[in-house]
């Protein structure tokens, strides 16, 4: 890889005896991975489980495609190894309030989701409208049912939530230098200033960042550079502005190593940090740190619960739907159904006022409001358990080709004449399709279909 001279010579001097090592392994393939999805019954089939991540029991080495049935349902999420730490060093605990500020595309989300297990509430935020619309595809996809997403700033995430999280997960845009092995197109955006121009935007979404912290709360920040200006230096500049946070000391297993005080401001606290480099570890370069907030930073202000937009009528047909589609062990709230439009969702149970919020998926959605009837939605056809369907078919994986692509299909085995039914193939769910005597009707969504 052509490393640009600046580069070279900045880590030159830097990593010292390691430099040779670390140069070279621009020139190494880089490493794939992937998560299962915990929140689901049964192992995902003909994938490669043989090499797993060492720091993440869910993680493994190998690559997943798109177009199988595996990622189609959820089982599996695509994630480069080292950022799986990340979530790792979170490591979020049932019933946590927890906040992912810069989310897209969902790895650090879904990661999160599987340590909460639809508990609690993650408040899932992209700034960026289209990156927002493909975080709330892959909250789908996984099964999530306890996540808000939001399309904001930190300054509003800030004001509407003060003092409310038990951990805050800052995931900061940088100067990719760390995926320059996997993107080496992120090279032409590298000079020698660029690592000084993130650190100020860093600086900026950290201020906004630290005050929905609550006391005893922790703040995860990473980044995928190696750049000192991002990494130590911010972390010694946000101990110094904020003496309410400490270091939390970091475990370092797999040849991941301390962050270096004397790249900053030589507090040894920063030896608590970690670093992820490539010459070291099978992953791309990472940087993770951890801090504890000890005493408040600002006035907790009690944020409002949201409450129940659902008619009379719209609530009986949800429940009408639940009691002709669903099994008897299925119970939900009819206080927390919401809906939007002629959209229904399912609140979490601590789900806060939406209100002056830019929301792009408040929770569960659960179908389409339709005439005298509701269309169960592909989210909950992917979220509900086996013990919550009344009915599911189990189909072949040339069936399952052809709900992919919109097809319909016939069988004479069906398991009732006329209603819904969950499809599942390899012990995976997959959608909600329509019983009409033999035929079986397609509801897979239009814009996520595709041919094997």
């Amino acid at each position: 890889m052509n490393l640009p001279e600046a580069f070279i010579t900045k880590y030159s001097q830097l990593l010292g005896d390691q430099a040779p090592a670390f140069l070279a392994s621009f020139d190494q393939p880089s490493y794939s991975g992937f998560r299962v999805n915990p929140l689901r019954d049964t192992l995902p089939k003909n994938v490669d489980l043989s090499q797993p991540v060492p720091y993440t029991k869910w993680g493994y080495y190998g690559k997943v495609t798109g177009h199988t049935i595996a990622h189609q349902s959820g089982a599996v999420y695509s994630q480069e190894p080292s950022a799986m730490f990340v979530g790792e060093t979170v490591h979020p605990v049932e019933g946590d309030r927890v906040l992912d500020l810069s989310a897209a595309p969902g790895g650090k989300t879904t990661h999160l989701g599987s340590f909460l297990n639809n508990t609690g509430l993650l408040v899932s935020n992209e700034i960026m409208p289209k990156r927002a619309k493909v975080l709330s595809e892959n909250v789908e996809r996984f099964g999530l049912t306890n996540t808000l997403v939001l399309n904001e700033t930190p300054e509003v995430i800030a004001k509407h939530f003060p003092a409310y999280f038990d951990k805050v997960v800052v995931d900061a845009p940088c100067s990719g230098e760390g995926m320059f092995r996997k993107d080496p197109e992120a090279v032409a955006y590298w000079s020698l200033d660029y690592p000084k121009e993130c650190a100020d935007r860093q600086r900026t979404i950290l201020a906004e960042a630290v005050k929905t912290i609550k006391p005893g709360g922790e703040l995860v920040y990473s980044t995928c550079t190696f750049a000192p200006e991002e990494d130590e230096q911010i972390i010694a500049w946000l101990l110094e502005t904020y003496p309410q946070f400490e270091v939390v000391p970091i475990d370092k297993p797999a040849g991941i190593v301390d962050g270096h005080p004397e790249w900053a401001n030589n507090d040894p606290a920063l030896a608590g940090t970690a670093r992820l480099f490539p010459h070291l570890m099978k992953g791309e370069g990472h940087f993770v740190a951890k801090l504890r907030l000890t005493d408040a930073l600002v006035s907790e202000k009690k944020v409002r619960r949201e409450t129940s937009h659902t008619s009379k009528e719209e609530s009986l047909l949800f429940k009408k739907f639940a009691e002709e589609t669903l099994a008897p062990a299925y119970t939900y709230d009819s206080k927390r159904l919401l809906t939007f439009g002629e959209q229904l969702y399912y609140m979490p149970a601590e789900m806060p006022r939406l209100e002056k919020l830019r929301v792009v998926r408040p929770g569960l959605h659960l179908g389409t409001l339709k005439k005298g009837r509701i269309e169960p939605s592909y989210a909950l056809g992917l979220a509900l358990k086996p013990v919550d369907i009344a009915q599911e078919l189990v189909i072949t994986p040339e069936e399952w080709q052809l709900v992919v692509h919109g097809d319909i299909f016939k069988r004479d085995d069906l398991p009732i004449k006329k209603g819904w039914v969950r499809l599942v193939c390899e012990g995976q769910p997959i959608v909600f399709a329509k019983v009409v005597g033999n035929t079986v009707k397609n509801f897979f969504p239009k814009g996520l279909r595709f041919k094997v």
